[in-house]
């Protein structure tokens, strides 16, 4: 590993905060970073690790002799030897006949900041901020899952509007990473994969109090394929689907016995994961136990969280694949084939298969959707699985996702609820009482707020447009495309998530004319910003980002439609902050929760959204808006084409008849006094149960402790 420039004794901590994703939520360590050189911080979009390596000598001397520096420096140690220290914490407190429990989460992404894009979309940042809360609450978690060294895709739009994808090797000196240390020494982890081994390098990532471990292939030990194994997300074929799977699983069980871990309960979050629970059959076999015995083990100490309602969504493999890659590893839990394809055996449109979800529903009795009505669906999805159970008693049940708060909240708003909540209200977020005080912060300071973060927004896009006008010598129609004519004036829709046919991100050009209506208006102008990546193997998805794009390009559009390349947590971070409505349009009832717009709520911008996911747990007719047919018989007996149809009409007329003239009804003073209490109240009902603390409180009281007792029985 790159080694650091040498730091001055008096603030040699710098590279432990540097090396503790811990930085990233706590804005004090943040502005300590930025402190040490501006521009570099910008220029590393918020690296640490990178501004350390990069910071003259000269500078290291002088702010170890800067007075100023020095009690910010000491005040963020301090919180962080705080944080995480012995002090007293919430699980501690609730369960002390569990205080020997750890929690292993088992995930194929996790997004932790955008310095380590090991994450394409909401299943990653739903992972990464279920760690960070953890480690806030003082929950045992260990994480482990995929370094991917090439990550997800960096995202260019070419001149006609077609995404292409760019994998940029990660730099591992330049990120908050380091190699494991394993008690015995040993520096790889053998993983039997199919007929023959593959060898694992493991990495330490430190979020806060949680640990988090990712596997890594690319070493010289595996032949070429297998060293390209780990390298992209979400990349390649089945067979290099169920590789990785194996590895994820199999490999990940392996890695924390060699670290000397024995986790109490297992937490897999998706299906991508599930073989994990194979390897520990196998190893109560192997024990001395019969399949049926350590199987039950298993499940009294496993949990399972299924994310979507897409049949698509769910892995799959044949019968081809399986026989390939666990004929040899069935006979080890005691098996013949046709019993461990029974494991998870499904029909799929293409014919039988080995359902990954299947398999784990089959071997968990801890089981959770992610929002009330994901839950419903998911009953009903899966009752096939339970025939002789009432679809409302199928043992799914419902924990609502939620979002970190102290990593999605807005400086600007951070301040603002300082003042106004509480000096300490991020240690209270999750308390309803403590957001009541929401509706004192004057209208016109908050209006004022969300006008700065909107402006600040739009720099940042007119920058990034700035930028790739240098480095690419980009076409002048494309400048205008990723959005340097936006008017801080206007109504700003955003609509960022990942491109694919059921999100429907085109739902709005079903009438262009009515559109170019509701935009142009002279006196009352209205733009959409648009941001997201489509998986590079579905065409529809860039299909659907290119209309966009050729769409923004068009005269009679051109500064009211932008779409911003590249989607990132860092880009995010802008778009949930500074838009003034955040627009959601999936086809109804394929949306298992969404988390974005709880994100653009906890920072004052209202959700536009189709009744889906979170949203019919959220809304409550006077903190954001909802259209479209809701989920029930009358939806059923829609084709898709007429529920577009349907869907669109009433967007518009939402948009026409109550968004638009609510957002530009100003006083004297020139402040929308009925805009803000829409904002307000989203603000209110939005932030305490919608976060992140009230999700994994719900995992620690319904999952994680009865399968911990369970476990010690």
């Amino acid at each position: 590993m790159k080694q650091l420039l040498e730091i001055p004794q008096r603030i040699n901590r710098l590279e432990e905060l540097a090396y503790n994703l811990w930085w990233s939520w706590h804005p004090e360590a943040r502005s300590l970073f930025e402190a040490l050189d501006r521009p570099l911080w910008k220029q590393t979009n918020h690296n640490p690790v990178k501004v350390l390596q990069g910071l003259a000598k000269e500078r290291f001397k002088e702010v170890a002799e800067d007075p100023t520096f020095l009690r910010r420096y000491d005040a963020v140690i301090k919180a962080l030897d705080t944080d995480l220290g012995s002090r007293p914490t919430w699980f501690g407190e609730r369960f002390p006949d569990l205080s020997s429990a750890s929690i292993a989460y088992f995930s194929a992404e996790f997004g932790l900041h955008n310095s380590l894009p090991i994450y394409s979309g909401g299943l990653g940042l739903l992972a990464g901020d279920h760690c960070k809360e953890a480690g806030d609450l003082g929950i045992p978690l260990i994480g482990v899952g995929f370094l991917y060294p090439q990550g997800y895709f960096h995202q260019k739009i070419q001149a006609d509007g077609w995404q292409e994808p760019i994998y940029r090797p990660l730099d591992l000196n330049a990120v908050a990473i380091r190699p494991a240390q394993f008690p015995s020494g040993q520096a790889l982890v053998e993983v039997p994969v199919g007929p023959r081994s593959i060898y694992i390098k493991v990495w330490e990532v430190r979020v806060g109090r949680v640990r988090l471990y990712l596997m890594d292939t690319d070493v010289p030990e595996n032949a070429p394929w297998d060293r390209e194994l780990s390298a992209r997300l979400y990349g390649g074929d089945q067979e290099l689907r169920i590789r990785q799977e194996i590895v994820l699983g199999i490999g990940g069980v392996r890695l924390l016995r060699a670290l000397g871990i024995h986790p109490t309960v297992w937490h897999c979050n998706e299906g991508h994961t599930s073989f994990q629970m194979l390897e520990r059959i196998r190893e109560g076999v192997a024990a001395g136990k019969r399949f049926e015995e350590a199987a039950e083990s298993v499940r009294k100490s496993s949990i399972f969280t299924t994310h979507t309602p897409v049949p698509a969504g769910h892995d799959a493999f044949p019968a081809a694949l399986i026989e390939k890659y666990f004929s040899n590893y069935w006979p080890m839990l005691g098996l013949d084939q046709a019993r461990f394809w029974e494991l998870g055996r499904h029909p799929e449109p293409w014919g039988e298969a080995f359902n990954m979800t299947v398999l784990a529903f089959h071997l968990t009795e801890g089981r959770n959707a992610v929002s009330q009505l994901h839950g419903e669906v998911s009953r009903k999805m899966w009752q096939h699985l339970w025939p002789n159970t009432d679809v409302e008693k199928v043992p799914i049940i419902s924990i609502t996702n939620g979002i970190h708060t102290p990593t999605w909240v807005a400086p600007e708003m951070n301040e603002l609820y300082k003042k106004y909540l509480s000096p300490d209200w991020v240690h209270h977020h999750d308390e309803p009482t403590l957001w009541q005080r929401v509706m004192d912060v004057p209208d016109d300071l908050l209006w004022e707020t969300r006008q700065q973060l909107k402006r600040k927004l739009l720099g940042f896009i007119r920058e990034r447009a700035r930028t790739s006008w240098t480095e690419d010598r980009a076409d002048p129609i494309q400048l205008l495309a990723a959005g340097t004519l936006l008017d801080p004036e206007a109504l700003t829709i955003g609509f960022a998530r990942r491109f694919t046919a059921y999100k429907r991100a085109t739902l709005l050009f079903q009438n262009l004319e009515r559109l170019k209506k509701i935009l142009g208006n002279r006196w009352r102008p209205v733009q959409i910003v648009f941001a997201g990546k489509a998986h590079p193997a579905d065409e529809v998805g860039k299909r659907y980002i290119q209309q966009i794009y050729t769409l923004a390009k068009d005269s009679g559009l051109a500064g009211h439609i932008a779409f911003v390349e590249n989607y990132d947590m860092h880009v995010a971070h802008f778009f949930i902050q500074g838009v003034d409505i955040w627009m959601n349009t999936p086809r109804a009832p394929l949306e298992a929760s969404g988390t974005s717009g709880m994100k653009a709520s906890l920072n004052g911008v209202p959700q536009l959204s189709i009744f889906d996911g979170w949203w019919p747990e959220g809304y409550n007719g006077s903190n954001g808006w909802t259209f479209g047919v809701k989920p029930g018989p009358s939806l059923q007996n829609l084709s898709p084409e007429m529920q577009d149809t349907s869907d669109a009409e009433e967007l518009y007329s939402i948009l026409e008849n109550e968004v638009i003239p609510l957002y530009y009804r100003r006083d004297a003073d020139g402040v929308p006094r009925g805009w803000i209490q829409t904002v307000k109240e989203a603000i209110r009902t939005v932030a305490p149960f919608f976060c992140a603390r009230r999700m994994v409180k719900e995992y620690a009281d319904k999952l994680y402790a009865p399968a911990a007792r369970q476990s010690k029985e």
